[in-house]
């Protein structure tokens, strides 16, 4: 009597893995697109003297994604004290306060809480109050007038350590190291003809001149020309009174 012989069942086709590949890569992709731990708040402590000023700001922080006001000041002593208290992650700081300004007590909080971020808010676009504010560690600087997206911005930029200026006070600030005017009239001379023109205007003469520079007559001349269309002079004459008007700037 023979023995029964145990049948295999048929191996499943691999394309009948293929709905749970891809179930586990779509999980896989869930996964990475929304990470279990949630991005931690930036906790803001608000400093303004008015009170209305003040709860207008935490309406529209309330608004902001993972923003969170955790206390109000409306001075400064008050904004060191709750900033001890409190540590906050940014210190949204007015620049006008009532008997200690703003600037002094971003130094305080700067000295005391350096951990805590610090943007400053003013009504006005005054360069030397932003200098001053960032050479004593503000972090940004926002104009009240700002749209609330740029308040944003200038908070999450602080609690990243990020500096964050209003574009109205970074056009301000640049304005003179981006500025592309040339100068002009005697200040646009090369440095030979300067020198040339001081000495027209100090009574000198060609010779003296050809001789103290170690050039020859004719160069001094043809200089003395040069100027004299640079200038806009078509007498002689011109140029030696514009020369004498113009010493302190030709040195």
């Amino acid at each position: 009597m023979g023995y029964p012989i145990a049948l295999r069942s048929p191996r499943p086709h691999r394309k009948a893995h293929a709905p749970y590949r891809l179930a586990r890569h779509q999980r896989s992709a869930i996964v990475r697109a929304h990470p279990p731990y949630p991005t931690p708040a930036v906790h803001v402590l608000i400093v303004d003297d008015h009170t209305l000023v003040r709860a207008g700001l935490c309406r529209l922080l309330q608004g902001f994604a993972d923003v969170q006001v955790i206390a109000e000041a409306s001075n400064a002593e008050q904004a060191l004290e709750l900033a001890q208290q409190h540590h906050p992650d940014v210190v949204l700081l007015d620049l006008s306060l009532p008997g200690r300004s703003g600037l002094e007590a971003l130094s305080d909080i700067r000295k005391h809480v350096p951990q805590a971020r610090v943007v400053m808010m003013s009504m006005h676009d005054d360069c030397a109050h932003v200098r001053s504010a960032l050479d004593r560690g503000a972090d940004g600087f926002v104009l009240k007038d700002a749209a609330p997206q740029e308040l944003e911005l200038a908070l999450r930029a602080a609690h990243s350590g990020q500096i964050f200026l209003s574009p109205p006070l970074s056009a301000k600030m640049l304005a003179p190291l981006l500025s592309t005017e040339r100068p002009t009239g005697v200040a646009a001379l090369p440095p030979r003809q300067r020198q040339i023109l001081r000495r027209l205007g100090s009574g000198q003469s060609t010779k003296e001149i050809a001789a103290e520079l170690g050039i020859s007559a004719k160069t001094v001349e043809t200089h003395r020309a040069r100027m004299m269309e640079a200038l806009g002079c078509r007498r002689a004459s011109d140029l030696l009174l514009l020369a004498a008007r113009h010493q302190h700037e030709l040195g």
